[in-house]
């Protein structure tokens, strides 16, 4: 059974820092390229940042410069680092993982709240 267990959300204030993780079991890690969603009310699900299995990675024009995604292949687990989040960066975010070898297995996780706000 595919599990993504996210973790680290939480309220922050404008320019503060947070990291999401984001651990699957179930899957052979190098075999998927992992990342993260958003979804803030009343807007689609966007993609965040990506990482490919061999470690090649995207961001949203809107958070370049300021978020990091990394991977711990050991751990089986992605690290979303967040710094001078911004109000609109206030969502709840996702981690997905998506097979390399078969596309049409993909996974999310259950979604963690992160609200920036004074």
């Amino acid at each position: 059974q595919v599990q993504l267990v996210e973790s680290g959300g939480g309220l922050v204030q404008p320019g503060e820092s947070l990291r999401l993780s984001c651990a699957a079991s179930g899957i052979y890690f190098v075999f998927y390229a992992m990342g993260y969603y958003r979804q803030a009310p009343g807007k689609e699900r966007e993609l965040v940042a990506g990482i490919t299995n061999g470690g090649t990675t995207i961001y949203a024009d809107s958070v370049k410069g300021r978020f990091s995604l990394t991977a711990d292949i050991a751990e089986n687990t992605v690290y979303l680092t967040m710094n001078s989040l911004k109000s609109e960066d206030t969502a709840v975010y996702y981690c997905h993982a998506r097979s390399t070898t078969n596309p049409t297995r993909d996974y999310w996780g259950q979604g963690t709240q992160v609200t920036v706000s004074s």
